[in-house]
C-alpha cells in the first residue's frame, strides 16, 4: 500500500477489514501508528523477520518490542532453511520460552528461505515441539515442492491442526502466487487452497477457539506478475486481495 499511515488506515477500515498486518513502524513513527490503531479501531499483527548471527536473540528483541503495541499475536519469519534440525529445534525452543515470558502468541510462517519451507521440515519441528503454532501460507509449499502436495497429506494434516493464522494467497506448482485468483484458469488452485483453509477454520472451531485469523496476502511485484519490458502489473493488487477477502468471508459462513 502507498500513502501515509492515516490514508492507508482509512482505506483499510472503509473496506471492512478488522486489522492490519505489517512490520512494526520505525521508532519515529511508532507513536502515530499506535494512536491511529486506536483511533480506527484496528487490531494489529506485527510481522517480524529473524536474522543476523543469532536468530534467537533477534526473535526475542523483536517480540519484546511488539508487546507495547498490544497485538493480537506476532507473525514470524523464523530461522533459516540451511540450519540443521538441531539448530532449528534450539531456535524454536528459545522462541517458545519468549512466547511464555511475554504472553504473546506467535505464528511461525511456512515461508521459503525459512525453517518451515517444506511440509516435511515443518512436520518434524511440530512433532518435536508440540507448542509450536503456524502462520499457514501453503503457497510457498506448492512452489517449493512444484506440486499440489498430493504426497504430503500427513504433513498437511499436522500443519492444519497447528495453524494459528492463515495467509490467504493462492500459489501454484511453478510459483507462490497466481496472477489473479478470480480467473477461471486458476479454478483448480483456488479450490485446492480453499479446501485447506476450510480444514484450518474447522480445526480452530473444533479446538474451541473463538477466533480464526486470516490476512489476504497477495503481494506486489515480483509476487504479482508484470508484463515484459513495461513492468505493468497484470492485475490490480487491491482488487485481487479484496476478491479473496470477500470470498473467504462468504465461505466461512458455510464452513462453520
Amino acid at each position: 500500500m502507498e500513502g501515509t499511515y492515516r490514508e492507508m488506515f482509512t482505506r483499510i477500515q472503509a473496506a471492512g477489514f478488522d486489522g492490519v498486518e505489517t512490520p512494526m513502524p520505525d521508532a519515529a513513527d511508532e507513536s502515530e501508528f499506535k494512536e491511529l490503531l486506536q483511533e480506527f479501531g484496528l487490531d494489529f499483527v506485527p510481522q517480524i523477520f529473524t536474522g543476523g548471527a543469532d536468530h534467537a536473540a533477534s526473535f526475542q528483541e523483536q517480540v519484546e518490542r511488539a508487546v507495547s503495541f498490544k497485538p493480537l499475536f506476532v507473525n514470524s519469519h523464523s530461522a533459516r532453511d540451511f540450519m540443521t534440525f538441531e539448530q532449528q529445534v534450539d531456535f524454536f525452543t528459545k522462541a517458545l520460552a519468549v512466547e511464555r515470558s511475554t504472553g504473546l502468541m506467535v505464528g511461525h510462517e511456512t515461508h521459503r528461505q525459512r525453517a518451515m519451507f517444506t511440509p516435511w521440515t515443518t512436520a518434524r519441528l511440530l512433532e518435536a515441539l508440540p507448542e509450536l503454532k503456524l502462520t499457514a501460507d501453503f503457497s510457498h509449499w506448492t512452489c517449493v515442492c512444484e506440486s499440489h502436495l498430493e504426497d504430503n497429506q500427513a504433513d498437511i494434516a499436522l500443519a492444519v491442526s497447528r495453524t494459528l493464522h492463515i495467509h490467504a494467497r493462492v500459489g501454484y506448482a511453478e510459483g507462490p502466487q497466481v496472477p489473479d485468483p478470480s480467473a477461471p484458469e486458476y479454478a483448480t488452485e483456488v479450490a485446492l487452497f480453499e479446501g485447506w483453509w476450510k480444514q484450518m477454520i474447522q480445526a480452530r472451531a473444533a479446538q474451541g477457539q473463538e477466533f480464526a485469523y486470516v490476512a489476504p496476502e497477495f503481494g506486489p511485484p515480483g509476487y504479482l506478475h508484470t508484463l515484459p519490458h513495461t513492468n505493468v502489473p497484470v492485475a490490480d493488487l487491491w482488487e485481487v486481495n479484496d476478491w479473496i477477502y470477500r470470498r473467504f468471508r462468504e465461505n466461512v459462513k458455510q464452513w462453520v
